[in-house]
């Protein structure tokens, strides 16, 4: 049988090292040999013999945050040994290295699976609340392992070493030492009291030292298949005890 399909770009790439690999730009795979966090429903082929438990957002207390947030990441554990292929809607798939004392901060609806030897937590995205692309709560990975993300359409990497802004529903990651908030970028004047907008009202500011990932996409909240939320008011009380 002979067809284009069966091009080399096209077989599965082979690797003696286990772990999470690209099969190719919007494809994950990962050599399992153990266990693997991974996004619910995100499994598209595997070989091997595996078993797959929900878990919900990770834990009670990750499951609590969710419940009162609307984020996180709705979490499946993947155990056993074969090759486990990912995917999410033909997304670009990404992946980032973490080395002890790394941390960084990804919008829920953008993870797709990564390393049980990372730490992940949801906390509140300070100085921006409802604004930011999955609502006032992103997820913050820390530890040393592999994370596997996923962008609409090839990303900007922006080395923050200036005052920099971005629209908040396209920066979908940054290093968890910037400080966030937010610029009104609309200028007020007749026309906005005329009903006329730039649709570029607020953006979200970056300071410190760092990156930002902005994706060529302006993701409403809940995206990519996350759950996204950003209803709550970010006043502090409850919540902002909670999740400081």
């Amino acid at each position: 049988m002979r067809s284009a399909l069966f091009a080399a770009e096209n077989m599965e790439k082979e690797s003696e090292q286990p772990g999470l690999r690209l099969q190719n730009s919007k494809m994950l795979k990962v050599e399992l040999n153990g266990e693997i966090m991974a996004r619910t429903g995100s499994m598209v082929a595997y070989q091997g013999q595996m078993q797959f438990q929900a878990l919900g957002s990770g834990g009670m207390g990750k499951w609590l945050k969710q419940k009162l947030t609307g984020e996180g990441v709705p979490l499946m554990k993947i155990a056993g040994r074969g090759d486990l292929f990912l995917a999410n809607r033909a997304a670009d798939v990404h992946l980032i290295d973490l080395e002890p004392g790394d941390s960084v901060t990804i919008n829920g609806s953008n993870v797709l699976a990564f390393e049980p030897t990372l730490k992940y937590d949801i906390k509140m995205v300070q100085g921006l609340g409802m604004f930011s692309s999955a609502g006032m709560f992103n997820c913050v990975f820390s530890g040393h392992g592999r994370i596997a993300i996923t962008t609409e359409g090839t990303p900007v990497v922006l080395n923050v070493d200036a005052p920099t802004y971005a629209d908040p529903q396209a920066a979908i990651c940054w290093s968890t030492s910037l400080q966030t908030g937010y610029h009104r970028a609309d200028q007020i004047g007749i026309g906005t009291l005329l009903g006329r907008t730039t649709g570029e009202a607020f953006t979200m500011s970056f300071a410190g030292q760092g990156f930002v990932v902005v994706q060529p996409s302006e993701e409403f909240p809940g995206g990519l298949g996350g759950n996204g939320g950003g209803q709550q008011n970010q006043g502090g009380g409850l919540l902002g005890g909670i999740f400081d």
